[in-house]
């Protein structure tokens, strides 16, 4: 067990955690490579980080994978990521299964070429009965693309007479959105330096931890998700209440 491992307080572990996986382009440029160059390599941190999460037993992990913004990308980066996005789901559903890890995925997915979706459904289904770690992707999705679709859902329902437009509450909105079956996340880990949630889980994120790195995620470890998580465990959580209050809770 690594060092920064034990210092880990195994009962306050953030239930979901949340990643936005930034700086492979700008790693393989660093080397002299192409920007595929560190898509590919970005891999290898993704399975790493996965592991570090199972083995520590947190409950969700939500990994931005693609956002609806990244189509806008040159061709060619965009045809790799999504030929390594269908290699990589395809080779890695029996280590998923090994591990007791469960996949989901959430965005707008009917934008993904049709042998990716395939690849998707089918890793899905052969990791449904899996109850350890609950593995999200997040493919060709935006935060306010999420929110428009749960506007328009609602306002179908509405019109529909199945639901009362003064009986909708901030619980009416959650049960339309993407993440509708998964916990918020408590902890937000963004890497390569940017102080930005991009498109995020906007609505999600309202009481997240956030914390950035500079590390580019292809150099990021377990080491580096157990330094987020004692960082997140240092913290004060206080949902707007004051620290008095969340003192005399705890008592």
């Amino acid at each position: 067990m690594s060092a920064l491992k034990a210092e880990i307080e195994l009962k306050k572990l953030p239930r979901h955690i949340a990643i936005i996986m930034d700086g492979n382009g700008r790693w393989a440029q660093e080397k002299g490579q192409d920007r595929l160059f560190g898509h590919y390599h970005a891999v290898e941190s993704v399975r790493d980080v996965v592991e570090g999460c199972a083995e520590l037993g947190i409950g969700y992990l939500t990994l931005y994978a693609f956002s609806t913004e990244n189509w806008d990308r040159p061709e060619e980066e965009v045809k790799g990521l999504m030929e390594l996005l269908v290699v990589t789901i395809h080779r890695e559903v029996p280590t998923l299964n090994k591990n007791n890890i469960r996949l989901h995925v959430i965005g707008d997915t009917s934008m993904l070429p049709s042998g990716a979706q395939q690849e998707l459904k089918e890793a899905i289904d052969l990791t449904a009965g899996n109850t350890g770690l609950n593995l999200v992707l997040a493919l060709s999705y935006s935060s306010r693309w999420e929110l428009v679709q749960a506007v328009k859902q609602i306002g179908q329902d509405v019109k529909a007479g199945k639901l009362d437009p003064a009986a909708i509450t901030q619980d009416t909105l959650e049960q339309y959105l993407c993440t509708s079956d998964f916990p918020d996340p408590e902890l937000m880990i963004r890497t390569s330096g940017e102080f930005r949630i991009s498109n995020f889980l906007l609505y999600q994120l309202a009481y997240a931890e956030l914390y950035f790195t500079s590390v580019r995620w292809p150099d990021f470890r377990k080491n580096n998700l157990y330094e987020a998580i004692i960082d997140f465990q240092k913290r004060e959580r206080r949902f707007g209440k004051t620290s008095a209050q969340v003192q005399d809770a705890s008592l």
